[in-house]
């Protein structure tokens, strides 16, 4: 129960981050200081990389727990 409630707390605060992330590039490129390749490319390993986090999340936290019990 621990590491479910631990996990969806995380993936909140990532899903946040990401979020903001994208947004900010996509100020950098109304802004003209960032290419429409580089949005998209900045975009996509944001989003990636985050569910990646997300979804490996919950075997770390079940292996600290492990260790703390």
């Amino acid at each position: 129960m621990e590491v479910i409630l631990a996990s969806v707390f995380s993936s909140i605060i990532i899903f946040i981050t990401v979020f903001y992330m994208v947004k900010v590039f996509i100020t950098a490129f109304k802004r003209n200081e960032i290419s429409h390749r580089k949005l998209i490319i900045f975009s996509t390993l944001s989003i990636v990389i985050g569910l990646l986090v997300v979804f490996v999340l919950p075997f770390g936290y079940q292996k600290i727990m492990d260790h703390i019990y």
